[in-house]
């Protein structure tokens, strides 16, 4: 059994003036996925912004409660967890959010922001809370004279490693990494990455890795999951899905990473229009009314996620996954 299992998950937000009419307008931010995470893995979730790649993070973790849905952690379904049962779950899974200058709270030291897990789930206190807390800092790549001092006093890419080892406060086997370092320079996003693989070798971590740049999920992940208008429309291990991407719009995504060789030249993909509305998403396949290969049937029916023998599922009429004998 997988660590994590999603299945048919939606999150759909009232917006406008129908928010307390009898026909709500709903933001369908996430329209019924599924997915797995392994234990061990780096599952990276991959789109542009919008689609639903942060919302879908937060839902697994019901920091907002789903729609609809089942999410399954070590086999159990955490949306019908009460919330006493759901917060001694979380000491298993946690967040690393995107903004390292707003998730952290600017009148607490780095000590207490670092500590409060551990102090809320009863870990250690006083001395013991200290020692925990500096080894955390030590593991992360920060100083003991780091304790006493407040966010403002950091950069960015230290501001991210104090994120990183709130999380691990409470020894989680699982983190939601949302977008960790597409605030932060390239240099300082390298080391962040390493830093993240380090952490996973050594602590047996799994990490759903949340990012809109395809060559930082390609570093890190091992399997990728393409994100487009709230739904998972291609998966496969990472070497699959640069090698052989099957899904047009995860052909778009890859033909727009540059390339670090000048003498080659490489084939864009130009998207027709723009993104459709999460609030009145087009019939059928999300995707057609910006896919120049789409046929009748995209107009009219959803592809399902199919996968074929080696784990490779593409949401696409045209271009579904090679069936291999």
């Amino acid at each position: 059994m997988s660590l994590l299992e999603i299945h048919n998950l939606k999150k759909h937000f009232p917006v406008g003036e129908a928010l307390f009419s009898r026909n709500k307008a709903v933001v369908k931010a996430v329209d019924g996925v599924d997915l797995s995470v392994e234990e061990g893995e780096t599952l990276g979730l991959v789109g542009e912004s919008g689609c639903g790649k942060s919302t879908l993070g937060r839902a697994i973790l019901r920091l907002i409660e789903p729609t609809d849905g089942e999410v399954f952690f070590q086999g159990k379904n955490l949306l019908t967890m009460s919330q006493r049962e759901l917060r001694d779950m979380r000491r298993q899974m946690q967040i690393i959010f995107q903004d390292p200058y707003a998730s952290l709270n600017p009148r607490m030291r780095v000590g207490d922001i670092v500590g409060e897990g551990i102090e809320i789930h009863k870990l250690a206190k006083g001395r013991a809370k200290r020692d925990r807390v500096m080894e955390l800092l030590h593991q992360v790549g920060l100083r003991e004279e780091h304790y006493d001092r407040y966010p403002h006093e950091f950069s960015g890419g230290q501001r991210q490693r104090i994120g990183i080892a709130r999380a691990l406060g409470v020894s989680p086997s699982f983190i939601v990494c949302d977008e960790p370092v597409s605030s932060l320079d390239v240099s300082i996003q390298a080391q962040i990455i390493n830093l993240l693989q380090e952490l996973q070798e050594k602590m047996h971590l799994t990490y759903l890795f949340i990012s809109h740049d395809l060559r930082v999920v390609e570093h890190i992940s091992h399997r990728v999951a393409i994100m487009y208008l709230g739904k998972v429309v291609e998966i496969a291990k990472s070497d699959t899905i640069y090698r052989d991407a099957r899904h047009p719009y995860t052909r778009a995504l890859l033909s727009s990473v540059p390339v670090p060789d000048m003498n080659r030249k490489k084939q864009r993909v130009l998207l027709e229009g723009d993104v459709p509305s999460p609030v009145n998403p087009p019939s059928g396949c999300s995707f057609h009314p910006r896919c120049s290969y789409r046929a009748a049937i995209c107009d009219q029916t959803e592809p399902p996620l199919d996968f074929n023998s080696e784990s490779h599922g593409v949401a696409c009429h045209v271009f579904g996954p090679i069936k291999r004998a």
